[in-house]
């Protein structure tokens, strides 16, 4: 699908760069408590506290800052896990790292949860875009893993889901649901689950 950003192609300013991010977490905001039909661009702009006009300067739509508003939860999470990873001596420790990098990054994005899953209902294609995006970063992983004699040669494409939803349903779990980290336990009983399974 395209992921075009919506002002790309419009040069900002320090202070408009300011206001488009500005914008775009009262987006987070209004999105995780109301949903995408509820919410309207006059919530978004008062949680912003800008004019409504000023929204129009930055997204051309509700629809606009919402597609936005998922490129940059997949590029950022993505770079977070990315940045988990570096420097690991094993690719079992750099799957922990990562798993850790995600539950970090989405205890201080909890609204990830409600806002991707919306968009099974506002946009299909995006939302399959997300998850693939994601199931990439774990099949990259896991061929270099497979290819290094770590992992069992099993189908990977099935494996980068199944890793995905146990990432998806803890962190949900703990993260959105009770509002804390993930416990060390259920961690490590992830891990033991994941790895045992994995491991050559």
């Amino acid at each position: 699908m395209s992921v075009k950003n919506a002002t790309e192609e419009k040069v900002l300013t320090p202070r408009g760069i300011e206001t488009r991010e500005k914008l775009l977490r009262a987006a987070e905001e209004v999105f995780g408590q109301k949903g995408y039909f509820e919410t309207s661009i006059v919530n978004i702009s008062q949680e912003a506290k800008v004019a409504q006009g000023t929204f129009y300067n930055y997204f051309p739509s509700k629809k606009d800052i919402y597609d936005e508003l998922i490129r940059s939860y997949s590029r950022d999470l993505r770079i977070a896990i990315k940045e988990g990873m570096a420097g690991s001596s094993t690719f079992e420790e750099a799957q922990r790292n990562g798993f850790f990098a995600f539950f970090s990054w989405v205890k201080n994005h909890p609204n990830l949860y409600s806002i991707v899953q919306q968009a099974v209902v506002v946009d299909q294609e995006l939302f399959r875009w997300y998850y693939g995006k994601l199931a990439n970063g774990f099949l990259k992983s896991l061929s270099q893993g497979v290819e290094a004699g770590e992992f069992k040669d099993l189908d990977q494409e099935t494996v980068a889901y199944c890793l995905m939803s146990i990432g998806q349903f803890l962190g949900m779990r703990w993260v959105y649901w009770e509002k804390k980290e993930v416990p060390e336990e259920a961690f490590d009983a992830a891990m033991t689950l994941i790895f045992q399974g994995l491991k050559k």
